[in-house]
């Protein structure tokens, strides 16, 4: 019943309350990542006075969601949009900026999410949505993350985050698509804040994120 019917009504009301308590937060966020900030461009630095407020707050992208359908996903940006001279984009690290590194350490990016939780797309509680390019790459056991909502937050999440690999990843989220109960998403709220607060599996070591996913890692 809680997985079906009530795990939705909670998270829609959570949510809705949750917003307007942090508006506050979500707005001064959005004004001080919107700011235009110095890019390094061939060693020197230059002002991106040509990108939009949105653009340079807020990051949208394409992410698999409940049964494999795609939705976009809404964060505050931490990274530039800064490319080599072939257009590739820069490496994560290259392209973490300061303010970016701080709202990513807090968790403070995920929190623009709760709008996707409102609509439908997100749970509070679920598998972290991955990118749309690692579809092809699941076995069929690693696949079974999508037979619920993704979430904010999950049990991979309170163990390791970006820490671990991503085979231990896959079975985290599998256990929770199997023991999704009212008592496991307090449970991972209770460690996800305490995570939060200690800044723990952020990024993997050697990265500034987490390594790509190729199907074999």
């Amino acid at each position: 019943m809680y997985k079906h019917f009530f795990k939705r009504f909670f998270d829609f009301w959570i949510a809705l309350i949750a917003l307007i308590c942090i508006s506050p937060i979500l707005i001064v966020v959005t004004i001080w990542l919107g700011l235009p900030r110095p890019l390094r461009k061939e060693g020197r630095k230059i002002r991106n006075w040509f990108h939009g407020w949105g653009n340079r707050a807020f990051f949208l992208q394409e992410r698999p969601g409940k049964d494999g359908k795609i939705f976009k996903i809404i964060k505050f940006k931490t990274m530039t949009d800064e490319r080599d001279e072939n257009g590739e984009l820069l490496p994560d690290a290259d392209r973490l900026t300061k303010v970016g590194n701080f709202v990513r350490s807090t968790s403070i990016d995920e929190l623009p999410q709760l709008f996707n939780v409102l609509k439908g797309d997100m749970a509070l509680i679920g598998p972290r949505p991955l990118l749309v390019k690692y579809l092809p790459l699941y076995s069929p056991e690693q696949a079974r993350r999508h037979e619920v909502r993704p979430g904010i937050s999950g049990w991979a999440q309170c163990h390791g985050r970006n820490a671990i690999s991503w085979t231990e990843k896959f079975k985290l989220d599998v256990w929770y698509v199997d023991h999704v109960s009212l008592m496991t998403d307090l449970k991972i709220i209770c460690l996800t804040i305490k995570k939060v607060f200690i800044r723990e599996g952020i990024s993997e070591e050697g990265h500034a994120t987490m390594e790509a996913f190729n199907g074999n890692n």
